[in-house]
């Protein structure tokens, strides 16, 4: 059955449907209605969750590492500076393979202070060990966290995984979403079966130990190792639930009228879906456009993209943050994955919707009619005031 919804509560119906063991989490605009909708479900005793409200965001994240060590179903959701605070402790539950799942509400960092969108925080966390996933609606967002907690738990991944959705973009705004039946979620999430339990006295295990330069190394790689399984993993888990949804899930990415597009846009969020728009007019007026909309940015599915991007003659790469002192972390991923083809599009990078500055159906034109002349590897600026 079809509802209206916002962002939040899509994805706190979600977190209800799999019913975790623990949620510890602490309030932060854009993200504390997820928590608010959730502790309601809590005291109407909707779910047999035990919730943790702590005193900060680094508490959040280490309640979960102890709760998901002691062999519980972790989740929890931040916002820009609450996953600042907790970036420690995510590289932690990352290296300790922790299958814990964030739904991050993507708002600016600071300063100066900003509560309104861009991909800020994302990018802060994008080398802390955690599988990253980005969604476009709400519909996404509430499917994207169902999947994620299989795809965290599997045994040949552990690893965390954060969900990000537009702060207010998508998390105050309404629209229309098709939750699955409870009985459905509860089937296709399973049991959670914890590996090396912490409170297995019987056979004890270690946690959290210190490392010196002769096993360091060693544990690195095997983070490594896990998130190399996470592309067939995220596919064979999307599969699934597009089998159980009728959902159109296919690959790491949307491709949207891309097979024979001279000229293309690569974004992730909700700006996807203005630009779908844009496309969707000029393809009316004859115009080879087409859209790459990256659903898994971590780990980074650098051969199917080059497969998808290779025919392309222009590629604009559009980055909601900055990376100070080089290029869009997006545009690096995309370009650095064509290295060694033989041939390449002409690539150029767009730094857009910094701390909620909007791009618009004009903006979005003004991307694909400035491709024709653009200089590859130019870094240009997207509704700036200059």
């Amino acid at each position: 059955m079809k509802k209206t919804m916002t962002g939040h509560k899509a994805v706190a119906e979600a977190m209800r449907q799999i019913e975790p063991d623990v949620v510890a989490v602490y309030p932060i605009t854009p993200q504390s209605e997820i928590a608010e909708y959730y502790a309601q479900y809590v005291h109407d005793g909707l779910v047999h969750t035990e919730l943790v409200p702590v005193e900060s965001e680094h508490s959040a994240m280490s309640a979960c590492v102890g709760a998901a060590a002691a062999g519980a179903r972790v989740m929890t959701a931040t916002a820009s500076q609450g996953l600042a605070l907790m970036i420690e402790v995510v590289y932690i539950a990352a290296s300790m393979r922790l299958p814990i799942v964030m739904a991050l509400a993507n708002r600016a960092l600071s300063g100066p202070i900003n509560i309104h969108c861009d991909h800020s925080d994302a990018y802060l966390a994008r080398d802390a060990g955690a599988v990253h996933i980005f969604a476009e609606s709400a519909q996404e967002a509430y499917d994207w966290m169902i999947m994620a907690q299989r795809i965290a738990e599997h045994e040949k991944v552990r690893l965390p995984v954060v969900v990000n959705l537009d702060g207010f973009t998508l998390t105050h705004s309404v629209q229309v979403v098709e939750p699955l039946p409870d009985e459905e979620v509860k089937r296709f999430v399973g049991e959670f079966k914890p590996l090396y339990p912490l409170l297995d006295v019987d056979n004890p295990s270690t946690w959290g130990p210190f490392a010196m330069p002769d096993y360091y190394f060693e544990l690195k790689r095997a983070q490594q190792a896990g998130m190399e399984e996470v592309p067939a993993v995220f596919l064979e888990v999307q599969e699934e639930y597009r089998k159980l949804s009728g959902r159109p899930y296919r690959g790491f990415f949307e491709a949207y009228k891309l097979d024979d597009a001279e000229r293309a846009i690569v974004i992730m969020g909700s700006t996807a879906g203005t630009a779908k728009v844009v496309v969707d007019e000029l393809r009316k007026q004859g115009e080879k456009v087409g859209l790459l909309k990256v659903w898994l940015w971590r780990p980074f599915p650098r051969e199917e993209v080059v497969k998808a991007l290779s025919h392309v003659d222009r590629v604009a790469v559009l980055d909601r943050a900055l990376s100070f002192g080089n290029m869009g972390a997006l545009y690096l991923d995309i370009t650095s994955a064509f290295v060694h083809q033989d041939r390449r599009p002409g690539f150029v990078n767009y730094i857009y919707g910094l701390g909620g500055r909007d791009t618009t159906v004009d903006h979005i034109h003004q991307v694909f009619e400035e491709l024709e002349s653009a200089r590859p590897g130019e870094l240009r600026y997207l509704g700036l005031r200059e």
